[in-house]
């Protein structure tokens, strides 16, 4: 199986792009979607215990636990330590399934694919890009961001020309919905060339 690495900064369209692969028929595995789900369920508990009050009957509440950790590298660490596994867990099963069901190839779609060392788990790498004022339109007009938040963000991750010298294939999402499509299908049929 060719495991595809999906990854982008924030506001590049990744979870956009995504969709497309799936739309060709390629199983995703989100990690975002996944450490939702793990905040809602099994990861709850040994949160809690290591954050007290951070959690309410439904799952984490994600403001408090935000709270507790922002500015303490050490809270955050630890933070990782209890979710991170998890999530490797799941992402192992869903690639195990997608196997099992006959699928040649699968995304991981992961925020900080790069940064994390995720990457050494994939085949190929797949960047989500497009201009510097689209990324920070888009990103600014999400609920609750500002300036700072936004750029606390940026300062978290590789920048965007790091990460597309890291890539195998660029996916320049500014140009429109069905530009990025024709890219994601043109990727769709050289790996599947490549890896034939």
């Amino acid at each position: 199986m060719t495991i595809i690495g999906l990854t982008g900064s924030i506001g590049m369209g990744k979870t956009t792009t995504a969709g497309m692969f799936r739309t060709c028929g390629i199983p995703v595995h989100d990690a975002d979607a996944t450490v939702h789900r793990l905040y809602n369920g099994r990861a709850a508990p040994a949160i809690e215990r290591e954050f007290p009050g951070s959690t309410s009957p439904s799952g984490v509440d994600r403001a408090e636990l935000s709270r507790m950790i922002v500015g303490r590298p050490d809270k955050l660490a630890k933070l990782e330590s209890i979710v991170h596994p998890l999530v490797r867990e799941e992402e192992a099963s869903a690639v195990a399934a997608a196997k099992a069901k006959g699928h040649r190839h699968m995304v991981l779609d992961i925020p900080l694919l790069l940064e994390t060392g995720s990457d050494r788990r994939c085949d190929v790498i797949v960047v989500v890009t497009a201009d510097a004022a689209v990324q920070r339109k888009r990103v600014l007009v999400r609920p609750g961001m500002t300036e700072e938040k936004f750029e606390a963000l940026l300062a978290n991750q590789w920048s965007d020309s790091r990460k597309r010298r890291a890539a195998h294939f660029l996916v320049n999402s500014g140009y429109g919905h069905e530009s990025a499509m024709r890219q994601v299908y043109d990727i769709v049929c050289a790996v599947q060339m490549i890896r034939a």
